[in-house]
Formats: C-alpha cells, structure tokens, sequence
C-alpha cells in the first residue's frame, strides 16, 4: 500500500487529480488522506473525492486522529505560507515587531527570541537596517506532526517562499490576497481576505532534518514539473479534449511551465525519510 496524506488539503482536488492520474499496479495500491478540519473545505471535497471515497481509496483523516504508520507520501501545497506568523524588522539598533492599533499597523521594540538568532545567523554580510522577515512560531510542531506517521518515503512541499537570507534581504513581510488581486494591505477586510507570509525554506529544511527528513535544494515548480510531469501522456489525453477545454488545459500548462509565470513564484522541497 502507498499512502499519501495531504494536510491542509482544502477542497481535494489535489486528491483527486492524484486519484484519476494513477493507474495500473500503483492505483490499486494507492490511498489518500485527505486532512483539513475547515467544514467549507471538507464539503467540497466530498465532491471531489466522492468516487474514491466509495471504494476507500480515499478518506477523511481529522487533524486530531493519530494516524497509523505508513509508507508512502507527505504532500502539502501552501500549507506553511498559511501559519499564523509575526513580522520582525531590523533598523540597525534593534528588532521591531509590526502590530495592529487603532490608528493601523506600526512596528515596536520587542524582543524576537529564538527568531531574531536564526535571522541573525542567516543574513549574509551581517543584519542591515531595512532586513527583516517573518517568524512562524508553529512550525516545528506542525512538521513533526505532519511527518510522524511517515515511516519511509517523500515529504513534498510547494509553497511561495525562498531562502532565510533572500527574505531578509528583501524585509518580507505579510500579505493579503482579496479576490484575485494582492498586496500588502494585511490589516484590511479582516474575515474576507486570505493573510499569507512568505515561507523560510532554509527553516523549514532545517526543521524536516530534525524531524527525520533531510531535504533537498528547492526549485521553482515549473522547473520541477517539466522535470517530473510525464508530459508526454498529459499530451495524449489533451488532444483528446474538445477545442474550449483544450485551450484552457494549454493555458494551465503554460502558466505553470513558462520562466516569469505563476510557476516560477512557487517553490518545491523534497525532502526523503528512509
């Protein structure tokens, strides 16, 4: 059996994707977990999943079950850039945290901790006025969480994000995304737009190595999928697709593959527990 378990799956369609791709040996073999506790998230998924979860190929795993020992995969697609994380800003003297307050946000002396070690220690050349990053406290539980019942096999990870000393660099920050458009507005429209923060690859490498996963270097995942998508079968299916659906399938493909589109914002860890 090939267990794959998807925290933070949302509405399954990852799931279901993986489901209707595998074939032969490997699908009878196949298994997914679909975990996400979100009412909204599950209700959509029973859709999307409700062929495989007729014939237990796929099921409902709760984010308190303990789940048992498998092989196979741990699959998270912006999972991480989802925590709840803190902004820390170096100005030369001090760290600065940002904070909300009835006039809007504003950044005070605080103490970073463990944090401001970590960005002490990443940043390349030494801090400089201006760096800055973001912090997210729950990180290491979450991956020892996520990975605990991986006895052997992949953990994968895509999510924005980039190295410790490049967040630094550019003082990263949160962000706020509100129908179809971004920007750094996070304070607005509580309740009704998506927060995110850009996701430290060299922390969270760190944290799967002490977790019993060492990774890889990342890559963008339109590198890693015209390395990895078996494009020739993908190929075959779509020419077998009517014009309309044949466009918007191209479309996808390009905005994924293509250097300075959607796929290149993205980043891919793979890290191995053996």
């Amino acid at each position: 059996r090939f267990t794959v378990l998807e925290p933070g799956a949302g509405r399954g369609w990852l799931g279901r994707d993986l489901l209707r791709a595998a074939s032969g040996e490997f699908a009878r073999a196949l298994r997914y977990l679909h975990r996400d506790d979100n009412p909204a998230a599950r209700h959509a998924a029973e859709e999307a999943l409700a062929p495989w979860l007729e014939t237990d190929q796929a099921r409902f795993a709760s984010e308190q079950e303990a789940l048992e020992p498998f092989t196979g995969a741990v699959i998270s697609n912006e999972l991480f850039d989802a925590l709840p994380a803190q902004p820390w800003r170096w100005n030369g003297a001090e760290w600065l945290r940002e904070v909300l307050t009835e006039e809007g946000p504003a950044w005070i002396p605080g103490d970073p901790g463990e944090a401001g070690a970590w960005f002490a220690a990443q940043a390349e050349g030494g801090l400089e006025p201006g760096d800055g990053s973001v912090w997210a406290e729950g990180l290491p539980a979450l991956v020892r969480d996520v990975t605990a019942p991986l006895e052997a096999g992949l953990f994968l990870a895509i999510d924005y994000g980039g190295s410790a000393a490049r967040l630094l660099a550019k003082g990263a920050d949160l962000r706020r995304f509100l129908g179809h458009a971004v920007d750094g507005r996070w304070w607005e429209s509580p309740g009704e737009a998506d927060l995110t923060a850009d996701v430290d690859f060299t922390r969270l490498g760190s944290v799967l190595e002490r977790a019993g996963c060492p990774a890889g270097p990342t890559c963008s995942l339109s590198h890693w999928i015209r390395e990895h998508a078996p494009l020739a079968d993908w190929e075959a299916r779509w020419r077998a697709l009517g014009p309309a659906e044949r466009a918007a399938r191209l479309e996808n493909l390009l905005q994924l593959t293509l250097p300075e589109r959607m796929g290149e914002r993205f980043q891919v860890l793979e890290a191995w527990k053996r």
